[in-house]
C-alpha cells in the first residue's frame, strides 16, 4: 500500500483517529497509521497487537489495511473480527498483550469510522496521537514482518461478563434498543440469561442505521425506547450507541435518567463495598454528584470529558469507578477499567434487582435538577478550540466559581453552565442546569450574553 504523503490534520484529535471515508480518512492512511503505531510498540516491548472492527462498510477495508501495516513493522497482530468495543478491550487483558486497535466510528453518521488504541495498556491520546502523524510525515518506522492470526474474544467475554452476576430471582422484563449496532447480538444474549424477558428493539445490525442514529445522549434518539417501555409496561429500557461503549436508560416510567444520575446509582453500591473508593466524573455531570459521592462514603474527582482522559485519570488515582455525561461508564471493581456499556446495564439492572422499587421511583431517590441534555452547537474543526480560548479569556461572570480544566465551567449554588469543544465533532458542547427553572434561565443567560459577545452570528442551540 501507499503511505501518504499529504495528512488531513483534523483526523488526528485528542483521543482517537476519526474522519470521512474515503474523502478524508482512507486504507491508506490506516496502513500507515498501522506502521507508526507499531513502531511505536516495537519501542515499548508490545510485541502483539489486538485488532478489532465495528460493522461499518468501511471497517472491513481498514481494519485490513491496519493489520497489513503492523505487520510490516514487524507486529503479531491477533485479528478478533467484527466486535463492539468492549470486547477489543477485553481482549486485550484476555490475549494478554496489553495493547489493541478498535476500528469504529463509535456514534458517529455512517460516513465516518476510526481508531481507538491502547498501547502498553494506556489509551493513545494527545501528544502521542500527534507523534503517529509526525511519524507518518517522516516515515520514522520499524520495519519487520509480524504473524498474523484470527481468534474469537467475544466468548470468553461473555463468559468473563457473566460470571460476574447471578442470574435473577425475580424476572426482569427489559427493552434493548441497539441502534442497529454492536450490542445488537451480545446484549440479547447477556440478559437472557440473566433471566430477564428481553424485547429486542433495532437489534439487527445495519451499518446505514435506518431507524435513528446510534447516539443516546440525544433524546431524539431515546424516543422509539420510550414508547417500547409505556407499549410493553417494561421495567426498564437499555439503549447502546453504535459500537457499544456507551449506554442510555429509560425508567419504568419513560423518565431518560442522564448518566450522571446512573453514576451515582453506581457510586453508591459500590461504595457499600469499598468505603472510601475514588470516583471520577466528567465537568459535564451534574453538580449534584460530587456531593451524593462524599455523602456515600467516597471521594469524588471532577476531571477533563474524553474516555482516554478519564482512564489515564482513573490509573492516576487508582478510583474503582468513573463516568462520563455521554454515557462512558468504567468499571475498575471486579472488571478492568475500561468503558463498558454491557457492563453497566448488566450492574444496573442487577443493582435493581436488589431492591422492591420500581425503576422509576429508585431513581428518584437520587438528586436531580433542571437540567439540559448535552447540547451541540455546530462549528469548524478548525475554529472550535481557539473560539473556547477566546472564551476563557473574555468572558465576563461576575458571579459563580469558574472551572478551565475543559472549556469553561461556571458553578453556582443553584446549578452550573458548562461549554467547551467537543474532541470527536465539529461542535461545541453545551449544559445548563438550575434548581429551577428560573436558576436555568438566568444561568443560560448568562453563557448567552457572552457566547454572542464574541460572535454575534452564533445559533445557539437554547
Amino acid at each position: 500500500m501507499n503511505i501518504p504523503t499529504q495528512l488531513p490534520p483534523e483526523i488526528f484529535r485528542s483521543y482517537d483517529i476519526r474522519g470521512i471515508v474515503p474523502s478524508v480518512l482512507n486504507e491508506n492512511i490506516s496502513y500507515a497509521v498501522g506502521l507508526a503505531l507499531g513502531s511505536c510498540a516495537q519501542e515499548q516491548q508490545q510485541p502483539t497487537l489486538v485488532v478489532g472492527r465495528d460493522h461499518r462498510v468501511s471497517s472491513a477495508g481498514l481494519s485490513h489495511a491496519l493489520c497489513q501495516g503492523l505487520l510490516d513493522a514487524g507486529i503479531n497482530v491477533i485479528d478478533i473480527g467484527q466486535v463492539p468495543t468492549p470486547v477489543l478491550y477485553f481482549a486485550t487483558y484476555f490475549f494478554k498483550t496489553q495493547s489493541g486497535v478498535m476500528v469504529t466510528g463509535s456514534h458517529c453518521a455512517p460516513e465516518y469510522n476510526g481508531l481507538k488504541m491502547v498501547l502498553a495498556g494506556k489509551s493513545v491520546a494527545d501528544a502521542a496521537i500527534q507523534d503517529l502523524a509526525l511519524r507518518i510525515k517522516t516515515q520514522r518506522f520499524s520495519r519487520g514482518q509480524g504473524h498474523y492470526q484470527q481468534k474469537n474474544g467475544t466468548e470468553a467475554y461473555l463468559s468473563a461478563l457473566l460470571s460476574r452476576v447471578a442470574p435473577l430471582e425475580k424476572r426482569k422484563k427489559i427493552v434493548i434498543d441497539a441502534g442497529h449496532g454492536m450490542m445488537g447480538e451480545l446484549a440479547p444474549r447477556v440478559f437472557s440469561r440473566m433471566n430477564c424477558e428481553v424485547l429486542p428493539l433495532y437489534c439487527d445490525i445495519d451499518s446505514h442505521f435506518p431507524h435513528h442514529h446510534p447516539d443516546p445522549s440525544q433524546p431524539e434518539n431515546l424516543r422509539d425506547l420510550i414508547a417500547a417501555v409505556a407499549l410493553h409496561q417494561a421495567d426498564l429500557g437499555i439503549a447502546f450507541d453504535g459500537d457499544g461503549d456507551r449506554i442510555g436508560v429509560v425508567t419504568s416510567e419513560g423518565e431518560i435518567i442522564w448518566p450522571d444520575r446512573l453514576l451515582a446509582a453506581y457510586a453508591q453500591a459500590l461504595l457499600k463495598e469499598v468505603p472510601g473508593a475514588t470516583v471520577i466524573y466528567d465537568v459535564k455531570c451534574t453538580r449534584h454528584l460530587g456531593p451524593w459521592i462524599e455523602s456515600c462514603g467516597g471521594k469524588p474527582l471532577l476531571w477533563k470529558t474524553g474516555h482516554s482522559h478519564i482512564k489515564t485519570k482513573m490509573q492516576e488515582t487508582a478510583a474503582l469507578l468513573a463516568g462520563e455525561m455521554s454515557g462512558h461508564l468504567f468499571f475498575a471493581h471486579n472488571w478492568y477499567g475500561f468503558d463498558d456499556a454491557l457492563f453497566a446495564a448488566v450492574q444496573l439492572v442487577n443493582i435493581l434487582a436488589q431492591q422492591a422499587l420500581t425503576s422509576h421511583l429508585f431513581f428518584q431517590q437520587i438528586p436531580s435538577s433542571v437540567i439540559t441534555p448535552e447540547l451541540k452547537l455546530p462549528m469548524s474543526e478548525e475554529t472550535k478550540f481557539s473560539f473556547i480560548e477566546k472564551f476563557i479569556s473574555k468572558s465576563v461572570f461576575e458571579q459563580g466559581d469558574k472551572c478551565v480544566i475543559d472549556g469553561l465551567r461556571v458553578d453556582y449554588p443553584d446549578g452550573f453552565g458548562l461549554v467547551r469543544a467537543s474532541n470527536t465533532s465539529p461542535y461545541l458542547i453545551l449544559r445548563f442546569e438550575g434548581d429551577t427553572e428560573a436558576a436555568l434561565t438566568r444561568i443560560q443567560t448568562a453563557f448567552k450574553k457572552n457566547l454572542l459577545a464574541l460572535d454575534a452570528t452564533l445559533n445557539l442551540p437554547f
